[in-house]
C-alpha cells in the first residue's frame, strides 16, 4: 500500500522444511516424536508460534506426513479436522494448528517435555505493569497473555526482534518460551540464553509471464467486484504496479499482492495471519530509518484480491470512488485523489497498464 512514506522490505524471509513421519513401535514413537498426517483442502501454513497471527515460515502439502514433538495451547481454530486450540510443535520447534492434523498417537504436551529437551528458568521483572508475552517477537505481534512482576518463565532459546526499552535493560534480544511465545529479554532476569537456530531462506516463487498472472488474478479480481464493487480491471492493474506482476517478497512468499498490513495483531475476514518484517522507512526529507512492520499473510492470491475490495469498501476515505463501481477510470482516479499513493503518476500508470492489457474487458457488468 503506497503512503506518505516509502518502505522498502529488507527482512530475511523464512522457510520451513519439516520432517517426514516415522514408522515404529509405540515407544520408538514417544521417543522420536508422533507420527501424524496433514488433512487440509490446499496447503497449511507452518507458523513460528501457536497463532495465526505469528510468522509464517514454511507449508505443508495435504496428505503431507510429519513428526509432531508436543503440543501446547494457542489460538482457537476451526479446521478441516476438528475445531482446536491445540497447535502441535514439530521436531525442529515450528507450529502448526492441530485443527488440521490426524494421528492415532500420543501427543506429550510441551511443558511436560521440558525437562527432557532442556529450558533456562527466568523471572520477569517490570515497574511498567505486567508484561505482554507475543505470538513473534516483535511489538507488532499479537499479544497472548500478561505476566505479572516476578513471574517465571522457561527460555527455550533467544531471537534478535523489536528493540525494547524495559526494566532490566534495552536490548533486541526475545526470549522464546516452551510453549513458542515469545517476551522480550528486556523484562527478563535470567543465567544466558542461548541463540535460537538459524531458518533457512524462503525460496522464491517461479514468476510467471504478464498472461499467466492476468489469468490467475481474473477470478480473484471478479469475486472482488462482486463483493464489494471495486471494478475487476483496476485491481488486476493495481497488483500488476504494486507486487512487480507477483514478484515481490511479499506476494512471492505472503500471497499479499497490495502491500495492506495487520493492525495490532488484526488481520480481518479474508487474510489468515500477520507477518512481521524489518523495513526501512524514508520521510518527504530523505531521512531514512529502520522500523517493523506486521503485512497480512493469505492462502492464495484470490484471497488477497478479495481482502483489497474489502480494504477500499470498508476505509471512509475512499468512499467517494464507490459513486463509480462501473466506470473503472473514474473509480481509481477517486482512490488516488483519496490519498492511496503519493506518486503523482499513479494513476496514469494504472489506467495504461488496464489500456495495455485490455483488462476492461473483465469488467463484469459489460
Amino acid at each position: 500500500m503506497r503512503h506518505t512514506t516509502r518502505r522498502l522490505l529488507t527482512g530475511t524471509l523464512l522457510v520451513l522444511a519439516a520432517g517426514a513421519g516415522l514408522a515404529g513401535s509405540p515407544a520408538a514413537a514417544q521417543a522420536a516424536g508422533t507420527s501424524a498426517t496433514i488433512d487440509v483442502n490446499s496447503e497449511l501454513k507452518v507458523r513460528s508460534a501457536p497463532s495465526w497471527s505469528a510468522s509464517v515460515v514454511g507449508t505443508l502439502a495435504d496428505g503431507r506426513r510429519v513428526t509432531l514433538d508436543c503440543a501446547v495451547t494457542g489460538q482457537k481454530v476451526s479446521g478441516k479436522v476438528r475445531t482446536t486450540a491445540q497447535w502441535d510443535r514439530l521436531a525442529d520447534g515450528r507450529y502448526i494448528s492441530h485443527a488440521y492434523v490426524r494421528t492415532s498417537g500420543t501427543i506429550p504436551s510441551c511443558a511436560a517435555k521440558a525437562g527432557s529437551r532442556g529450558y533456562v528458568a527466568g523471572k520477569i521483572r517490570t515497574r511498567d505493569g505486567a508484561v505482554n508475552v507475543r505470538s513473534g517477537p516483535s511489538t507488532l505481534n499479537s499479544v497472548v497473555r500478561k505476566a505479572a512482576d516476578g513471574s517465571a518463565v522457561r527460555i527455550v532459546c533467544a531471537v534478535p526482534g523489536a528493540k525494547v526499552s524495559g526494566t532490566v535493560r534495552t536490548t533486541t534480544l526475545w526470549d522464546r518460551l516452551t510453549d513458542g511465545q515469545y517476551v522480550s529479554h528486556a523484562y527478563v532476569v535470567s543465567p544466558a540464553v542461548k541463540a535460537c537456530p538459524p531458518a533457512a531462506p524462503a525460496p522464491v516463487a517461479p514468476a510467471l509471464t504478464p498472461e499467466q498472472f492476468i489469468a490467475a488474478a481474473v477470478p480473484g479480481a471478479q469475486q472482488g467486484w462482486r463483493e464489494y464493487g471495486v471494478p475487476a480491471s483496476v485491481t488486476i492493474a493495481q497488483a500488476i504496479l504494486e507486487s512487480g506482476w507477483g514478484r515481490s517478497g511479499l506476494s512471492a512468499v505472503d500471497r499479499n499482492y497490495f502491500g495492506i498490513k495487520c493492525q495490532n495483531g488484526y488481520f480481518g475476514p479474508h487474510a489468515n495471519g500477520c507477518h512481521v518484517y524489518e523495513t526501512t522507512e524514508c520521510d518527504k526529507a530523505g531521512k531514512c530509518f529502520a522500523t517493523s512492520d506486521a503485512f497480512r499473510t493469505y492462502a492464495s492470491m484470490g484471497r488477497s484480491f478479495r481482502d483489497h475490495g474489502h480494504f477500499l469498501r470498508n476505509n471512509k476515505r475512499y468512499a467517494p470512488a464507490f459513486a463509480f463501481t462501473k466506470d473503472a477510470n473514474k473509480f481509481i482516479m477517486a482512490v488516488w485523489k483519496a490519498g492511496y499513493a503519493t506518486d503523482p503518476e499513479y494513476y496514469p500508470k494504472i489506467t495504461k497498464i488496464m489500456t495495455n492489457y485490455d483488462l476492461y474487458r473483465y469488467d463484469t457488468w459489460k
